[in-house]
């Protein structure tokens, strides 16, 4: 049974949501405000979240930036009566995976919901698949995007933030990286890693992601498991 957090400051709402997606096979937990919600999506594990953007304590933009910011990946779809584009804009530029505009239709609503299932459920069983937080990068056909802005990477260049991507957190030093890339500490020389790790620096800026490939200094280059979106340029 999947879980899904509704989170909504109207109890009408959350009282209708939460009996018509029990009725279509869900596990459902509720929350009024957004500190309370936040809390429960850093606390427990949920399939998807649907997240009103105007709550009591903290809006909805903030609870959806902060798991972002933490590494939370859950599917988030947003439900608000809020229809301008900028907001539409606004909530997917912060991480969110879909946009619904008050009043909708529940039909609607699950349609998209199970539609964000699928494609979480996908990318799980895509072979080799990579993901760092908004990072993704696909070794069958060597594609890259962050918080879905592709990026193109040379064949090398991808083996280099793919050997950093599949070990986040952790310092690679430039003698693993040839290793790993190269096939040898020997192959090239060592300041090659760094002409490389420049390209990837520059083609990831254009996605606002150029903190992604971080220098530790004495022990060679991390991508960190939790980075939030910066904004695209």
């Amino acid at each position: 049974m999947q879980r899904v957090l509704v989170v909504d400051d109207d109890a009408r709402i959350r009282a209708s949501l939460g009996r018509g997606l029990r009725a279509e096979g869900f596990d459902v937990v509720t929350a009024a405000d957004g500190p309370t919600a936040l809390g429960a999506a850093l606390t427990s594990t949920f399939d998807a979240i649907l997240l009103d953007i105007i709550l009591p304590g903290l809006s909805g933009y903030r609870v959806l930036q902060r798991l972002r910011d933490e590494g939370v990946g859950t599917p988030v779809l947003l439900i608000s009566a809020k229809d301008g584009e900028v907001d539409q804009a606004d909530g997917l530029d912060l991480g969110a995976d879909g946009y619904l505009v008050k009043p909708f239709s529940f039909v609607v609503l699950v349609a998209q919901l199970r539609s964000l299932l699928r494609r979480r459920e996908a990318a799980r069983l895509r072979p080799g698949l990579c993901q760092v937080g908004d990072l993704i990068l696909e070794p069958l056909t060597k594609e890259v995007s962050y918080a879905g802005y592709p990026i193109e990477l040379s064949p090398r260049e991808f083996a280099v933030l793919h050997a950093l991507a599949s070990r986040p957190d952790v310092a690679v030093s430039k003698a693993e990286l040839l290793e790993l890339v190269w096939g040898s500490p020997c192959a090239v020389a060592p300041n090659v890693v760094e002409v490389y790790v420049g390209y990837i620096r520059r083609k990831l800026r254009v996605a606002g992601a150029e903190q992604l490939v971080r220098t530790v200094r004495g022990r060679g280059y991390q991508v960190p498991a939790c980075v939030s979106p910066g904004p695209k340029l």
